[in-house]
């Protein structure tokens, strides 16, 4: 079967779509965030959420309906900050994916993908990646900074956060909404957990995008085969 990828570039387009679906999985789990509320089990997603409090008429309570959707309008999700999240997230995960699925196509058609070619499909990587794993770390333990602290500044420099990284450095900003600090215990704020902790799909979503900035780029330069020269 012709292909026009190289043996690094078959590899290549494994691990593009490996990255991709992780992190597309990611960012439609409504599990990034996991807190309680009325004793119920309580997720957020950037546009979804899983159990929410509703007004019981019979018995004049509030109770918690344990069911996982989406909110019922853009508008309807809990801070701006969010929906920015959500876009530039959403955004990220499609140019992983839209290189991944093109990648796959190279296994099998020939002359689709050259050098020059899988350079920029490598780029559109980096762009739609970004290296988060020190920033989830710091979240995980409760002690993520702002990009204002001096630790914010260096970590600034250091990655070359775009798109993913951008939704996922977003994402504590919206941590002072009225929704999240029901589930926290009324003490989460604005990169504070509160008594939440981060959950596995905001992981899955940094991990496939640092997959894809870090080793995908750097495999895509060598992706592609040599274009034939023709004599005319």
């Amino acid at each position: 079967m012709a292909s026009s990828l190289t043996c690094t570039g078959v590899i290549w387009a494994l691990l593009s779509f490996l990255c991709a679906a992780t992190s597309c999985v990611g960012f439609f789990m409504p599990y990034w965030l996991w807190g309680s509320q009325l004793g119920k089990s309580v997720s957020f997603g950037t546009f979804r959420r899983c159990s929410y409090p509703v007004h019981d008429e019979s018995r004049q309570m509030m109770v918690m309906v344990e069911e996982c959707g989406r909110y019922a309008s853009f508008q309807g999700i809990p801070s701006a900050e969010w929906r920015i999240c959500t876009i530039v997230t959403g955004l990220g995960c499609g140019l992983l994916l839209l290189v991944a699925l093109t990648a796959l196509m190279a296994c099998c058609v020939s002359e689709l993908i050259s050098r020059t070619v899988g350079r920029v499909a490598g780029g559109i990587q980096f762009l739609g990646g970004v290296h988060i794993s020190q920033n989830s770390w710091h979240l995980a333990s409760g002690s993520f900074q702002p990009m204002g602290s001096p630790f914010g500044r260096q970590e600034a420099e250091r990655s070359q956060g775009l798109l993913i990284g951008a939704g996922c450095a977003l994402y504590p900003l919206g941590w002072d909404s009225e929704e999240v600090r029901q589930t926290c215990g009324y003490v989460s704020g604005q990169f504070d957990l509160g008594k939440c902790e981060i959950g596995w799909a905001y992981y899955c979503t940094g991990a496939g995008a640092a997959t894809a900035m870090l080793l995908c780029t750097w495999l895509a330069c060598f992706s592609g085969k040599k274009q034939k020269q023709y004599p005319y």
